[in-house]
């Protein structure tokens, strides 16, 4: 994993959480959604189907990358699976262990979540050529191993979805007080989305 100076404490809890997931690479992001939007990006999602009960931001995200996708009669309580993708929705689990091998799991630390920073969120992967190119993509295309960024000349696409020194500072501490197991995770009811009209 690179690192560099002020991303040294952001690359401190991404290590704290890929040894409490058991996830081989982890990619801290600004939040949950933009997590799920670099997955659906990598590996050019063009159709999915998921449970109808989830939040908004999911349907405006494939909405905005022009995926078709159907919606489930799926309850759920932690996580959901994006069907016919490798990529699960665990915005509401964290625990020890939890990574499934080949998954991309993306995780979230806004209100209410398991390690609640406010805002934030994580991609969990075993797979480095993803890692490599999506540890660039959250912060602009950079390559952080260049430094300074001026003298880089080639930049692959990126986006700015990159958290925040400080963010990964109190993830850390938060993580020291997270159970090994979380049998009773909240369950929330979400309004389906089936009964909802996206319009540009």
């Amino acid at each position: 994993m690179p690192g560099l100076g002020m991303f040294d404490k952001i690359l401190k809890f991404e290590h704290a959480l890929a040894e409490f997931t058991g996830a081989p690479y982890v990619i801290m992001t600004d939040c949950c959604t933009h997590a799920i939007e670099l997955c659906l990006r990598h590996d050019r999602v063009r159709s999915c189907s998921f449970t109808a009960f989830t939040y908004l931001s999911v349907a405006m995200t494939m909405h905005k990358l022009g995926i078709k996708y159907s919606l489930e009669n799926e309850d759920w309580t932690g996580e959901y699976h994006i069907y016919d993708t490798r990529i699960w929705d665990s915005a509401r689990r964290l625990e020890k262990n939890m990574y499934r091998p080949g998954a991309m799991q993306c995780l979230s630390f806004g209100h209410g979540k398991p390690l609640h920073i406010g805002r934030g969120g994580a991609i969990l992967l075993d797979d480095p050529a993803a890692y490599k190119t999506m540890i660039r993509q959250r912060y602009d295309g950079r390559d952080l191993d260049i430094t300074p960024w001026q003298t880089q000349h080639t930049f692959q696409v990126g986006y700015h979805y990159k958290p925040t020194p400080e963010e990964a500072v109190q993830g850390l501490e938060l993580l020291k007080g997270i159970k090994e197991t979380n049998p009773d995770p909240v369950h929330v009811v979400y309004p389906d989305l089936r009964n909802i009209t996206i319009v540009d």
